[in-house]
């Protein structure tokens, strides 16, 4: 039985999710009979917020701040299942990144 897994990965520091990603990519290649399609980037989501610098004086002068969403998206496919979910399983994630995975087995 073949399966496919996609993983969504995103994150607020997009070296943080560079790194994380190529050692997860690293760590899937050992496993056998393993296809691996990415990292796909994902356009960045911006957030931008407007603050008053004094909200009795200067009601014009005001400050901006962004965040930025980074995100990827890897699909792994696989004839290995349990072999290729155990060494996702045993990746250590590193906080600050938000991981999403969705398993689609067929035959």
């Amino acid at each position: 039985m073949s399966v496919k897994i996609r993983i969504k990965v995103r994150s607020y520091d997009h070296r943080l999710l560079d790194r994380t990603i190529n050692s997860l990519v690293s760590s899937l290649r050992n496993t056998s009979n393993t296809v691996i399609i990415g990292p796909i980037p994902i356009p960045t989501k911006k957030k931008i917020f407007t603050v008053l610098r004094s909200p009795h004086v200067n009601k014009k002068s005001r400050e901006q701040f962004e965040l930025l969403c980074y995100k990827r998206v890897l699909d792994i496919y696989s004839s290995e299942q349990k072999e290729t979910m155990k060494a996702l399983y045993d990746f250590d994630m590193p906080s600050g990144v938000e991981v999403k995975m969705e398993d689609k087995s067929y035959s």
